[in-house]
């Protein structure tokens, strides 16, 4: 029996194994769930000592990360695989149709929170790695694992593990699946990825919050002030008002803004999937190059006041606000952040005191994609769902990768096997089990692939 021939036969098996590694709510942020984050690193860890000879739980000053590692090879290439074993909080938890934390089959995709995001594609690996060593004896390549429990809180552990331990990860190449494909049916390779700034806001007004009968008129809200700024963050092209915020964008070249268009997206999804009246983005640049190629700023969350329920009539002492810049090759996240907090330290009246804070940062990543190693990633895809393989570009960011290409100088080969539409970070993530199964068999003839190039 081959590789291949054993995944078609454990199906079931892949998937309950996966249903019992979701159940764990292994919710990162929050401090309760702490020992469910550790259950899951043990779930990870127990899961590799089947086919990994050295497998360690690491403990750090945050989650525990899994390393293993199996060189067994010589003269074979050296793949280290990357992934994470958190997840984002459930809620809203009533817009779930079933719990998040208890995996429901339906219409061909298997709902749960981290499906897509990250457990089930960490998964798909896990269930290659079995199936060749399994029926191969041994893996084809040098393997060396990491799965954190940090990732959706900025993975501050992994970064001092590997700043501690660069001899024992380096690796010819990095393997990463927390990515998407371009749509169903079009398995794809990621070759770029914006990066992330992460703030916090909190403006001060009044030393608390003011009865809005016998104070308001006279007094200034925090809320109101907060609205205006934000109003003020993009001009009427849709573009950032943050001076200089563009200076460094790296330019398309027309090679790439062709590619990217002949790619086989359709905008009639796109706006499906967002469900709302109409789009908006920067003048300019088709909506591919907006959410892929071009630098953002948007408003994640803003509170402040009364929010209970019925009337309570309060000016607020304090309003808060979240939001983030998606920045893009060229663009540096220090020197982006500075920019922002001047300019909105600039735009904030008198009238109140604004504390400004960089909860996380990542740098954007970008790379050519002419390595064998691309080429390997190419055909295997092609191999495991049996359609015609892309490269595209991705919106969303991974700081880790942009670490490891700048520590290690090695390819970053981005193999997602989610969908765009998955719901991830929101109620009723799901992954399609045509992608699950195709990406188990995608992964091992990468695999075999890389012991070829």
């Amino acid at each position: 029996m081959n590789a291949i021939e054993y995944i078609e036969s454990h199906r079931d098996a892949n998937l309950a194994e996966l249903v019992e590694f979701l159940k764990i709510p292994s919710i990162s942020t929050k401090t309760e769930h702490k020992p469910d984050v550790e259950r899951a690193a043990r779930w990870v860890a127990e899961k590799l000592r089947g086919q990994f000879p050295s497998v360690e739980i690491v403990e750090t000053a945050g989650h525990p990360l899994v390393y293993a590692e199996s060189t067994q090879t010589p003269g074979k290439p050296t793949v280290l695989f990357y992934g994470h074993y958190d997840v984002q909080p459930s809620e809203p938890d009533h817009l779930w149709t079933t719990p998040a934390f208890e995996p429901a089959v339906r219409g061909g995709n298997l709902y749960g929170r981290g499906t897509a995001d990250d457990k089930g594609q960490v998964h798909i690996h896990l269930a290659a790695f079995e199936a060749l060593q399994k029926t191969q004896g041994k893996l084809p390549v040098n393997v060396k694992v990491i799965i954190e429990g940090e990732e959706e809180i900025g993975g501050a552990s992994l970064y001092e593990f590997v700043r501690t331990q660069k001899e024992k990860l380096k690796s010819d190449v990095l393997v990463v699946s927390d990515t998407s494909m371009l749509a169903p049916g079009v398995p794809s390779v990621t070759y770029g990825l914006r990066g992330l700034n992460y703030y916090q806001i909190e403006l001060t007004a009044a030393a608390q919050d003011l009865h809005s009968g016998v104070f308001g008129g006279a007094v200034p809200n925090p809320l109101t002030i907060l609205s205006e700024l934000f109003a003020r963050m993009h001009d009427k092209n849709f573009r950032v008002t943050v001076p200089a915020f563009y200076k460094d964008v790296a330019t398309l070249s027309r090679a790439e803004r062709k590619a990217l268009q002949a790619l086989p997206w359709k905008l009639s999804q796109f706006k499906k999937t967002v469900g709302a009246p109409g789009l908006c983005g920067e003048k300019g640049y088709s909506v591919v190059e907006q959410i892929w190629c071009r630098p953002t700023l948007e408003l994640n969350g803003m509170w402040g006041g009364y929010m209970g329920e019925g009337a309570k009539t309060v000016i607020p002492s304090k309003a808060w606000a979240k939001f983030s810049t998606r920045l893009v090759p060229n663009q540096k996240p220090e020197q982006i952040a500075k920019q922002v907090e001047k300019h909105i330290r600039k735009l904030l009246p008198k009238t109140v005191s604004c504390k400004f804070t960089v909860l996380s940062s990542g740098k954007p990543w970008v790379a050519p994609y002419t390595h064998p190693f691309f080429a390997a990633a190419h055909d295997a895809l092609e191999k495991g769902f049996g359609r015609k393989a892309v490269f595209i570009r991705e919106g969303g960011s991974i700081p880790f990768v942009t670490s490891m290409s700048d520590t290690f100088r090695i390819p970053c080969i981005l193999m997602g096997f989610g969908l765009p539409d998955e719901n991830a970070h929101a109620p009723d993530e799901h992954i399609s089990l045509e992608n699950y199964f195709g990406g188990i068999k995608a992964a091992a003839h990468f695999y075999q692939g890389l012991a070829r190039a």
